[in-house]
């Protein structure tokens, strides 16, 4: 059946305790401390969306993007529309 899901979210929700007490106390000398703390906190994630989609085929309604795969370029302002909400 693989991860169960309420495992997968307890870790996930420890991960972000984790990422949060490291990017808080960590000096610029400890970069290594908050990266892993990204590490461990991205793999929670990934391991927690898998174990909603395999348990009850459901998403969540966002992704994480690696910095190499957004592309400033493919964002222009100009693309951007703005709704008048008082009309």
């Amino acid at each position: 059946m693989g991860t169960n899901p309420q495992d997968a979210l307890n870790r996930l929700i420890a991960a972000f305790e984790a990422h949060h007490q490291a990017a808080r106390a960590a000096e610029i000398s400890e970069a290594a401390i908050v990266e892993a703390a990204e590490a461990r906190l991205r793999d929670a994630f990934f391991t927690y969306d898998d174990a909603l989609f395999n348990n009850y085929g459901v998403d969540l309604p966002f992704d994480m993007i690696e910095d190499d795969d957004f592309e400033d370029d493919e964002y222009d302002d100009d693309d951007i529309e703005f709704i008048d909400i008082d009309d």
